[in-house]
This record gives structure tokens, C-alpha cells and sequence, in this order.
């Protein structure tokens, strides 16, 4: 994925709805864009010349000639392979068969894992890491979809011992927000990063001193601006009738790097824990032939 993508994806909840319509088509057509004239773009994406320039604009360019400009120099300078334009996202929609909808979703998933390991700073995961390691106790926060995602993290960080709690219900996380200290640890979980109950908790940490971390999408949101660590979860996601399906993946693929990050750093010490606890869970396993 080019600079030019990264930043439009990041920037897309900031921007106004003609413009955010503008944004949709040139994510979708980016790899052909630099080909068409305005008065085409305008009308093929249904928006109008003036949402183009003010996209432009707000994105970071003088102009559609300069974002042109731009995008094919990054393209054209791409090491990776350039996705097909049949790969693109495209959301729920009416598919036409299952093997359509099993080659959306395979694009869609490995999509969100390549870009969320191009926007991924090592030094953010390691920071994170030690800061989880550190931490007196750690409380993880998320709703709904997020909410599946903070999950799996705490079931992790359980299996090697760790002081970690977390509940779905949202008043229980009130009340561990509430209860924050200064050298506990806190981790949200929220693809658009404006969750009002994540951001709720948010504040509440904040107010305690801990250590805040936060698992949010690449797009400039105020969690993700104000958190004291954050790792960005890019997804190709643009509207929302897909229920978060390539977010999540995107997130997981975060969860799974951070713990394994947290496993590696005190290897020799969770080896046994681990161990122990797959042997202990391996127990109520059925191993007698089925019949």
C-alpha cells in the first residue's frame, strides 16, 4: 500500500461526506486514477469537481495534479506487488456466487494483515510490551466487535500468569477504569477509536497516571492521538455493513504480535506457564476413537 493510501485512510474520518464519497472511489481506482480526467472522476464517482480539489486539499495536496503526481511515483516505485484491480474492498454487497464471496474475503483479510504490518512500529510494540510486562495489573477494555478482540488478549496474557482482568459488560470496565494506579497498565481496543464507552474508560485511566495503550485504526482518532501508546490496525474497511470482519482481523493479527513480543521477552519464565496450561486444558481433550 502506498503513502498516499495510508494517509487518505488515516485522514478519512476527518473528512466531510463529499469528500469522504471522493476518498471511497480513489481507494477503490487509485491504481488507474492518474489515467482519468477530472470531469470523469467527477462523474463516475458521483461527486463533483470541487469535492475533488477539497479532497486533494485535505489529504495534503495543492491539487489533483500533485496527488497524481504523487501516487504514481509511489506505485511505480513499489517493491511489493500491486493487488489486481478485481482485489479491491468492496464491502457487503450483493455478491453473484460463494466462490465471488470466499475471494472477497480472502482479499479483504490478507489485505488488512499486509497493512497493518506496514504501519506497525516495532518500537510501539515494544514499547507496549514491556509497559504490559511492567505493570502492577493489567485492564483491557473494548466493545462489541473490539470487544472479541480484548478478549482474546486477556485469555492470552492468562495463559502465562499475568494480573489481567477484563469483562464485556461496560459498567464493569467503568469500574476498573475507575480503580486504575498509577503503575497499572491499560489497553483499548476500538477500530474507529471514538467508542464513547471505550472512550469513557479512557479518561477515567488517564486521570490515574497509568500507562494507556491503545489497538485503534490507522485514521488519526482522538484515542489514537492521545493515548500514550498506540498500534495501528489498518483495515480496508471504509463503510460499516461488513460488521467488522477485516478490522477485526486486523486487530487480531496486533494482538497476536504483542503478546508474542511479551512471550519473547520473558521467554524462560513463560515457557513453563504455557506448557502447564496446555497441559492442563490438553486433559479435556477426547482422545478415544469416535465411533
Amino acid at each position: 500500500m502506498t503513502e498516499t493510501e495510508l494517509t487518505v485512510r488515516k485522514l478519512f474520518h476527518t473528512l466531510k461526506p463529499s469528500e469522504q464519497q471522493v476518498a471511497s472511489y480513489f481507494l477503490q481506482h487509485c491504481e488507474t486514477i492518474f489515467y482519468t480526467p477530472i470531469a470523469t472522476l467527477a462523474k463516475e464517482s458521483g461527486a463533483s469537481q470541487g469535492a475533488w480539489v477539497r479532497f486533494c486539499k485535505a489529504v495534503g495536496f495543492d491539487g489533483l495534479k500533485s496527488l497524481k503526481k504523487q501516487l504514481f511515483h509511489e506505485l511505480n516505485s513499489t517493491t511489493g506487488e500491486i493487488l489486481p484491480m478485481q482485489s479491491v474492498f468492496t464491502d457487503v454487497t450483493a455478491y453473484h456466487s460463494v466462490s465471488e464471496i470466499i475471494q472477497a474475503i480472502r482479499t479483504d483479510s490478507a489485505k488488512a494483515i499486509e497493512d497493518t504490518a506496514a504501519v506497525l512500529h516495532p518500537a510501539a510494540v515494544e514499547q507496549a510490551a514491556h509497559s504490559i510486562i511492567e505493570a502492577d495489573s493489567i485492564k483491557i477494555f473494548g466493545v462489541g466487535a473490539s470487544g472479541i478482540v480484548a478478549e482474546d488478549l486477556y485469555n492470552k496474557l492468562l495463559r502465562v500468569g499475568m494480573n489481567v482482568s477484563f469483562c464485556r459488560d461496560s459498567h464493569i470496565q467503568i469500574t476498573y477504569a475507575v480503580n486504575l494506579q498509577k503503575n497499572d497498565a491499560a489497553v483499548f481496543f476500538s477500530n474507529s477509536g471514538t467508542t464513547s464507552e471505550v472512550m469513557e474508560c479512557f479518561e477515567l485511566a488517564r486521570e490515574s497516571g497509568c500507562t494507556t495503550i491503545a489497538v485503534t485504526g490507522y485514521n488519526g482518532s482522538p484515542l489514537a492521538e492521545r493515548v500514550d501508546c498506540y498500534l495501528p490496525a489498518a483495515s480496508p474497511e471504509i463503510y460499516y455493513r461488513s460488521g467488522a470482519m477485516s478490522s477485526r482481523i486486523a486487530q487480531l493479527i496486533v494482538v497476536d504480535i504483542l503478546f508474542t513480543c511479551i512471550a519473547g521477552q520473558n521467554y524462560e519464565q513463560f515457557e513453563s506457564r504455557l506448557e502447564r496450561s496446555q497441559v492442563s486444558c490438553g486433559k479435556h481433550k477426547i482422545t478415544a476413537p469416535f465411533k
